[in-house]
């Protein structure tokens, strides 16, 4: 049995990524997948690959109705998942996003006219108005 698992395992997360779109989720399906073919008669089941595919797809369709639910009912302010970063980034870290903005500054400014040109730097750098 932990053969076939092994063997269908990363074409169940395959199938189960595509649903709801986070490789946690999909992890967590096929394994509930295998869970509930481990506590069916796998001797009955003439196919094992069709059967784990239908089961991780009416799981990851349950999931997918369920998320929506609890956005529907949800009362509070929605607020997006905090991105987890560095709060202190590495020294150099402010010297290179600097480089990269003057970089794309420079590709802005090649791109203008010399009129577009001149109403950005005016308005944008010295705060003057377009007029």
């Amino acid at each position: 049995m932990e053969v076939e698992w092994e063997r269908h395992r990363s074409y169940l997360v395959g199938v189960a990524y595509r649903m709801p779109g986070s490789r946690a989720d999909a992890e967590d399906m096929a394994q509930e997948a295998f869970l509930r073919w481990h506590q069916e008669h796998s001797a009955d089941i003439k196919s094992p690959l069709a059967w784990l595919v239908t089961v991780t797809t009416r799981l990851c369709i349950d999931r997918l109705r369920s998320a929506a639910r609890q956005r529907e009912t949800y009362m509070g302010q929605w607020l997006p998942e905090p991105v987890l970063g560095n709060p202190f980034p590495a020294p150099d870290a402010a010297a290179e996003q600097g480089s990269h903005l003057s970089i794309a500054l420079l590709a802005l400014l090649e791109r203008l006219s010399t009129e577009e040109r001149e109403a950005f730097l005016l308005h944008d750098v010295f705060d003057n108005s377009y007029t």
